[in-house]
C-alpha cells in the first residue's frame, strides 16, 4: 500500500496476474484489502452569520409522562429522562442562534456533554438556558444550564455547526 502526502488519496498498487487462477487469487486478495477511503473537502462557509458570543436563549418545559426515563428507555423511574434533558438543551441552543443564520441555513449538533445532576418529577417545571461561548467559523459552542424549582438539574456544553440546509439534506442516503 502506498500513501501520498496528507490529504491525498490512499491507494493499493497491484498488477494483473498472467493466469486465470492468478486473477482469482488477486481478486480475493483485493477484496480482502481495506476499502478505499476518500476525504472530500467541505466548501468553506461563506454566508454571513450574525452569531456572537453572549447570544442566549431560555426555554421552559414541563415534565410529562412522555419525558420520563421510563418513556424514553433510559431507566425505570418516573422522573425526567436524561435523553429528554439533552433534547431540551439542544432545542434551546437552536433558539439561541435561529435569528443569526440565513433562511437557507440551519445548525446541526456535533457534540453534547451534559451532566444530569438531579431528578425532576412528572409535573415539574424545567428552565433551560443556553449561551454562546465561542464561535469558530461555522462551529458554535454553547454552555447550557437547566434548573427546576429545587435548583440546578443539569449543565454542560453543546457544539453545533452551521450548514446549508439544502446541501445537507441532499447528502442523505
Amino acid at each position: 500500500m502506498s500513501t501520498g502526502e496528507p490529504g491525498s488519496i490512499n491507494y493499493h498498487r497491484w498488477q494483473w496476474p498472467a493466469s486465470l487462477g492468478g486473477i482469482r487469487r488477486s481478486l480475493r486478495l483485493l477484496a480482502a484489502v481495506t476499502p478505499l477511503t476518500v476525504a472530500v473537502p467541505v466548501e468553506p462557509y461563506t454566508a454571513p452569520m450574525t452569531i456572537s458570543t453572549g447570544d442566549t436563549a431560555t426555554l421552559g418545559f414541563t415534565v410529562g409522562n412522555d419525558d420520563t426515563a421510563i418513556a424514553v428507555g433510559s431507566g425505570d423511574v418516573p422522573v425526567l429522562g436524561t435523553p429528554r434533558l439533552v433534547a431540551w438543551c439542544e432545542a434551546t441552543t437552536v433558539a439561541a442562534v435561529v435569528n443569526g443564520i440565513d433562511d437557507g441555513q440551519t445548525t446541526v449538533g456535533t457534540k453534547v456533554a451534559i451532566d444530569h445532576l438531579a431528578p425532576t418529577p412528572v409535573g415539574g417545571s424545567v428552565k433551560v438556558s443556553a449561551s454562546v461561548v465561542a464561535v469558530d467559523g461555522r462551529q458554535i459552542t454553547f454552555e447550557v444550564s437547566a434548573t427546576d424549582d429545587h435548583g440546578q438539574v443539569g449543565r454542560g456544553t453543546v457544539t453545533r455547526v452551521v450548514v446549508d440546509r439544502e446541501t445537507f439534506v441532499s447528502r442523505l442516503r
